[in-house]
Formats: C-alpha cells, sequence, structure tokens
C-alpha cells in the first residue's frame, strides 16, 4: 500500500510540474502580444471609411428629411410604428435605423433591446418562429443605466427582408400585431414590390432617394478633409458621376484612390479606373465609328474594348446614356434601345460579349445610314 501511495504521489508531482511547464509556456507568448500591444491596436483601428463615417446620430444622416422628420419625434418621447425603409443601396436605410437605436438606447442597452438580422443570417420559417418570437416575447424596462428615459420596447431590424421567404414574412405579421406593445419592427429592402402586402400595410414606409449630387459632394469633401487627402474637383465629380447616388459607392471608390496613389492627389483618370468604368472617350470614339466609319474598323474597335477587360453590361450602360442624350431622331432612338433591352437580356443569359457589342453597334450604324 505504502508503495502505490509513493508512486501515486510520484505521478502527481510529475503532472504538476508538468502543468506547471505547460502554463510557463503558453503564458510567454502572451507576454509577447502585449509587449506588441501598441502596434496590435493601431492595426484594428484601420477600419473602412464607410464605417468610420457612418451616421451616429440620426442628425448626421444626408439627404432623407422625411425619416429623419418621423425619428426625431420618436426620440423626443413619442411612439415608434413599424417601419420599412425602401430604396437603392447606399442611401443610407441601415444606418438611419442603427444611428436611432442608438440614440434610444445607449451604448450599453443597444446590444440587448437590438436584433439585427441580415441576408447572411439564416431566416427561413423556423428562424422567425423561434429566435424572432422569442425575443419579441421578452418584456424591457423605460429607463436606462444612465438614468434617461427610453422606450419600452425592443427593435428588431430585418435588413435586406426582400430575400426572405414568403411563408417566414407570412409568419412574420402575427407576431408583428401580438408583440406591438414590447418590440417594433424594422423591415429593409431594395424592392418593396417583394414584401407580402400584409407586411407594407402594418408598417409606415419610407422611400430613401438616392442622393442628390450637392449633398454627395459635401459628404465626400468632408471626408478628403478629414482625411488630409489632396484630391481635384474634377475627381470629386467623377466620384460623384459613378456612383449613381449611392454614397457607400462613393466612399470606396475614394478610399480606394487614396490607398492608390498614397501622398498623390486623387485625379479624375484614377477614379475612373478603379471605378471600372469606360473612359468616355473610347465611348465618344466607339460611337464616331458606328455614324461615320466602316463595319471593319468597327469590328477591330469593338474586339479591343472587350480585350481591354470593359465589361459589356458597363458598355451597355454608358452607351445608352449617349444615345438618349444624342441628336438622333426619337425612331433611331427607340430603335436602338429595344435593340439594348434585347443585348442586356442576352448578357445576363450568358451570351458572348463580343458578340453581343457588334450586334448592338451594327444596328446603331445601320440606323444612321437609313436616316442619312
Amino acid at each position: 500500500m505504502g508503495k502505490a501511495a509513493e508512486s501515486s504521489k510520484g505521478l502527481v508531482g510529475v503532472m504538476q510540474a508538468f502543468l506547471k511547464g505547460a502554463t510557463f509556456q503558453t503564458t510567454r507568448p502572451q507576454k509577447d502580444k502585449t509587449a506588441a500591444g501598441p502596434s496590435t491596436e493601431k492595426k484594428a483601428k484601420a477600419i473602412p471609411w464607410v464605417e468610420k463615417y457612418r451616421p451616429k446620430c440620426v442628425d448626421e444622416v444626408a439627404f432623407q428629411e422625411e425619416v429623419v422628420a418621423v425619428l426625431k419625434k420618436s426620440l423626443e418621447g413619442a411612439d415608434l410604428p413599424n417601419l420599412l425603409f425602401y430604396g437603392p443601396p447606399g442611401t443610407g436605410k441601415t444606418s438611419t435605423i442603427l444611428a436611432a437605436a442608438r440614440e434610444l438606447y445607449g451604448p450599453v442597452l443597444y446590444r440587448q433591446r437590438v436584433l439585427e438580422l441580415n441576408a447572411s443570417d439564416e431566416r427561413g420559417i423556423q428562424v422567425i418562429r423561434e429566435k424572432v418570437k422569442n425575443f419579441a416575447q421578452l418584456t424591457v424596462a423605460g429607463t436606462r443605466t444612465d438614468g434617461k428615459l427610453c422606450p419600452p420596447f425592443k427593435i428588431i431590424i430585418l435588413d435586406e427582408a426582400d430575400s426572405m421567404t414568403a411563408p417566414a414574412q407570412a409568419a412574420l405579421r402575427r407576431t408583428m400585431e401580438k408583440e406591438s406593445r414590447t418590440t417594433r419592427f424594422c423591415l429593409i429592402c431594395n424592392y418593396i414590390s417583394r414584401i407580402i402586402e400584409p407586411l407594407t400595410s402594418r408598417c409606415s414606409k419610407f422611400r430613401f432617394k438616392p442622393l442628390a449630387n450637392q449633398i454627395q459632394e459635401e459628404r465626400l469633401l468632408e471626408i478628403c478633409d478629414k482625411e488630409n487627402l489632396k484630391y481635384t474637383k474634377e475627381s470629386i465629380a467623377a466620384l460623384v458621376r459613378v456612383s449613381d447616388g449611392d454614397l457607400r459607392k462613393a466612399i470606396t471608390f475614394l478610399q480606394s484612390a487614396a490607398r492608390l496613389n498614397v501622398d498623390k492627389e486623387v485625379t479624375e483618370c484614377t477614379v475612373i479606373e478603379i471605378a471600372g468604368v469606360v473612359p468616355p472617350k473610347m465611348i465618344d470614339n466607339l460611337l464616331q465609328i458606328c455614324f461615320k466609319g466602316t463595319f471593319e474598323k468597327l469590328e477591330v474597335t469593338v474586339r479591343n474594348m472587350v480585350d481591354e477587360g470593359y465589361a459589356a453590361t458597363q458598355i451597355l450602360i454608358q452607351l445608352h446614356e449617349a444615345i438618349i442624350e444624342g441628336d438622333l431622331t426619337d425612331k433611331q432612338k427607340s430603335a436602338i434601345t429595344e435593340k439594348m433591352a434585347v443585348v442586356g437580356k442576352c448578357l445576363s443569359d450568358g451570351a458572348d460579349e463580343y458578340l453581343q457589342m457588334l450586334s448592338l453597334c451594327s444596328v446603331i450604324m445601320q440606323q444612321v445610314a437609313q436616316n442619312n
């Protein structure tokens, strides 16, 4: 018995020594980590400008006056209806409701009171029946930890709601009504037509407009000043032009352009290069050949454009703008745009880009020749 006890003690001793050694080894890299703390902290702070300059409060939201006015009233203490935000991407839908929620609940309560489900999360009928329903049934107090009053309801944000299945949307209807005392819903989507009628009738609908050029310009100049960027007026105008009212896209392009030419000024050429837009000169040249050139020249030009790597869909968009604004008759424009619609459909079905562009340009050439 004595020998067995001694051997077991010996084993325990060995184990303890081993564990001590293991803990000693694991603590060494941790010390190194703390030594490299400041540099890692700096790296963590390097966030995209889209997130860095996302509105922190409702007042910072640009251009959407109606929505801001309603949310301001609710922040003053009035009740908040169920909301449905719809409109093009990058117009501030998600930013607006997140800013309002942060103002309502403060940084501490925000995590407990707001449930955000995006299209990347699973949002089938089972999730609506379980996760959303359980969260909606919780009751909450009407005060914050800092003593300020806050509404006695929670907010469930369903981003990209138009990608939810119809059964999941149907399951949401009853929950919306039953839990109206403790929960408000905010549905966010690009296309309101994809939301079922019973849901749209239960919400206050707000359309988010594409941002006006001047508003976009002001925001971009503000970011340039804060980031100490050198820029030209033409580059800011090009950013506004290529983003089509999508401020998120404009800010992302600006950051890419700034990173491409560090310590140099952001130029119009850089912006056009990054945005993947076909240079206007190339479009003008293509149209000139369609109007006055030969089919052989046209063939070479289209081949060069496709070989340069420009997307046929992008060429199509820019050609459409040029044709609509060009000096052609209405009859010619209607024939060409009808062909553009067919080409657009073929491209989305995976047809050959070169053949489709050649087909479109030959129709433009044909229409101009008929008129002459």
